[in-house]
C-alpha cells in the first residue's frame, strides 16, 4: 500500500512535465536553445548591450569633449584601446557610444514596424474589401520606391527641424520604408485564421472584431511577424549606417557606428583601425541578429514540430 500511495506523485509530474512540453512556445524556446548559432547571436546582442549600458563606467575618456593633440591618428594602444581618430579622439569610447545609437536605431524601427505594420494588416484583413484594397495598394505604393532612396526624402523634410530629435528623425525614416512586409505578413496570417472554428465559435458569443483580432488573431500571427521584426533590427542598422555614410544620417556630433565609418574612411590608409573597429561592430551586430532571426524562425516553424 506504500508503494501504491507513492504512485500519483511521479505519475502527476510526468504529465505536468509533458504538458509543458507540449506548449507551443515552451517546444520553439527549447528548439531556439539547441541551436547553436541563435545562441550564439544572443549572447553577442547581449554582449553589445551590455557595454552600452555600461559605457560611462567602462569608457576612458568622453566621446566628443576629449582631444588628444600629441596622439593623432594612433593605432590600438594601451592608452587607448582602439586607436585614435584625425582629432585625437578615444576610438573605443567613440564605439562605445556609436553601438548605444545604432542598437536604439535598431529596436525603435523594430517596434515602429511592429505597430504599424500590425495595425495596417489588421485593418486590411478585417476591414471589408474596399479597406483592404485602399491599404494594400498603399503598401504597393510603398514598395514602388526605391528605399533609400525615400528614407532620404523622408530625411529632406525634416532637415534643419529642432524637433523631433535626429535620432527620432533616422527612426521615422526608416520605418516609414520597412513597415510594408509586417503588414502583408499580418494581413496574410489574419486572412486565414478569421474563417477558422475557434474564431467563429468567438463571434457567435458575442465577441467584438477587436476582442477577436487582439484577443484571438493577432496572437496566432505572432510568431512569423517576431522572425520578420528580427530580421528588421539588422536591416534598420545597417540603414542607418548608410545614411550617417553618405552624410545624410545623424548629425555631428553624435557619433553612430556609420557616421565613424564615414568620418574615418579618409585617413584609413594612415590608420586602419579608425574604420576597422566600427565596421566590424556592424558586421557583428547585424550578423547576430540574422543568426537570432534565422533560429526564431526555425524554432516557430510548426512543419519542424
Amino acid at each position: 500500500m506504500a508503494q501504491l500511495s507513492a504512485l500519483p506523485g511521479p505519475v502527476f509530474a510526468d504529465e505536468e512535465r509533458l504538458g509543458r512540453q507540449r506548449s507551443l512556445w515552451g517546444m520553439a524556446l527549447q528548439r531556439l536553445l539547441k541551436n547553436r548559432l541563435a545562441v550564439l547571436g544572443m549572447a553577442v546582442v547581449a554582449l553589445f548591450v551590455a557595454a552600452w549600458i555600461a559605457s560611462p563606467v567602462i569608457r576612458r575618456y568622453h566621446p566628443y569633449e576629449y582631444q588628444n593633440y600629441s596622439a593623432l591618428n594612433q593605432g590600438p594602444s594601451w592608452a587607448h584601446w582602439f586607436g585614435t581618430d584625425n582629432l585625437g579622439r578615444d576610438n573605443w569610447s567613440r564605439v562605445l557610444t556609436g553601438i548605444g545609437l545604432s542598437l536604439q536605431v535598431g529596436i525603435g524601427v523594430a517596434v515602429a514596424v511592429f505597430v504599424i505594420g500590425a495595425l495596417v494588416g489588421s485593418l486590411a484583413a478585417l476591414g471589408g474589401k474596399m479597406t483592404d484594397n485602399l491599404l494594400m495598394r498603399f503598401t504597393d505604393i510603398m514598395y514602388a520606391f526605391p528605399d533609400l532612396l525615400l528614407i532620404i526624402l523622408v530625411q529632406a523634410v525634416f532637415s534643419g527641424r529642432r524637433f523631433p530629435p535626429p535620432i527620432l528623425q533616422v527612426i521615422v525614416a526608416i520605418s516609414v520604408v520597412a513597415w510594408g512586409t509586417v503588414a502583408r505578413l499580418v494581413r496574410g496570417q489574419m486572412l486565414s485564421l478569421r474563417e477558422r472554428d475557434f474564431v467563429q465559435a468567438a463571434r457567435a458569443l458575442g465577441a467584438s472584431e477587436w476582442r477577436i483580432v487582439f484577443q484571438h488573431l493577432l496572437p496566432n500571427t505572432l510568431g512569423p511577424v517576431i522572425v520578420a521584426i528580427t530580421f528588421a533590427v539588422p536591416g534598420a542598422i545597417f540603414a542607418e549606417a548608410a545614411l550617417s555614410f553618405i552624410g545624410v544620417g545623424l548629425p555631428p556630433p553624435q557619433t553612430s557606428l556609420g557616421r565613424l565609418v564615414s568620418d574615418g574612411r579618409a585617413f584609413v590608409q594612415v590608420n586602419p583601425s579608425v574604420i576597422l573597429f566600427p565596421a566590424g561592430a556592424i558586421a557583428l551586430l547585424m550578423l547576430s541578429f540574422t543568426f537570432i532571426g534565422d533560429g526564431l524562425r526555425d524554432a516557430l516553424d510548426p512543419r519542424t514540430r
